[in-house]
This record gives C-alpha cells, sequence and structure tokens, in this order.
C-alpha cells in the first residue's frame, strides 16, 4: 500500500507538505486527492490526526466557490437527518437504500423461482422418463 503524504498544519492554518517541503492550499490537496494521492493531515502542535476536519473544510470552500449552491431543503434535511451531521445523513440514507435493494433482490428471488403447478410438474416429470 502506498505510504500517504503527510501534511501539517501549523497554527496560522498553513498547510505544509512534508514531502515536497512546500506549503499547500486547500486546491492542490484537492488536486492530490484526485490525482490518487493518499494523504494524512496533522496537527502540528497536537499531533492529532485532522485529516477529517481538513477534507470537510475543503468540501466547504468547494462548495461556497461552485456556481451553483445545494438547495436549502437539502440542507435543512441533512441537519434534521441522524445526528445533524452529513456523514450522519449519508450513514442513514446508506441504511435505507442497502435496505431497499435487500428487500428488491429477496423479492427478485422468490419471483424468479415460482413454484410449478401440478400441470408443469406432470410435464417435467413425463419429460425426465
Amino acid at each position: 500500500m502506498k505510504e500517504a503524504k503527510v501534511i501539517k498544519r501549523y497554527q496560522n492554518r498553513k498547510l505544509y507538505d512534508t514531502h515536497e517541503s512546500s506549503y499547500v492550499t486547500l486546491d492542490e490537496i484537492a488536486k492530490m486527492i484526485r490525482a490518487g494521492e493518499e494523504i494524512r493531515v496533522i496537527d502540528n502542535k497536537t499531533k492529532n490526526d485532522i485529516t477529517a476536519a481538513t477534507l470537510t473544510q475543503l468540501l466547504y470552500e468547494s462548495e461556497r466557490k461552485a456556481k451553483t449552491q445545494p438547495s436549502v431543503n437539502l440542507l435543512k434535511t441533512i441537519i434534521r437527518s441522524g445526528d445533524g451531521s452529513f456523514s450522519g445523513f449519508i450513514q442513514d440514507k446508506m441504511k435505507t437504500e442497502l435496505a431497499t435493494i435487500e428487500a428488491e433482490a429477496a423479492t427478485a428471488a422468490t419471483i424468479s423461482t415460482p413454484a410449478m403447478s401440478p400441470t408443469a410438474m406432470g410435464a417435467a416429470s413425463m419429460m425426465n422418463q
């Protein structure tokens, strides 16, 4: 597995790529991720892994710059569901979708193997003789 590139975040909010020995922006981190690079963001003072928070910030900044904004109703739905977080909303939706897919698969399996009528069973047994 490819080793994650370590990005340090300093108190002044600057991000430092330890592999390239240079400061980077959120846009540059987004490009790294799109290119398939693994990254890990570490708070330089506490040494805590803040990758998720940094990627959330990246998404927020991307939405802020986007030409179209998510609908207010969608945002309200996200806040109202689960724990009010986007990840909670996605997890709730995934559970619902998975349950729907499993139910559809069970229904499809039942429909694709229907019980044979007595006439069809008789014809099948005649063919096997």
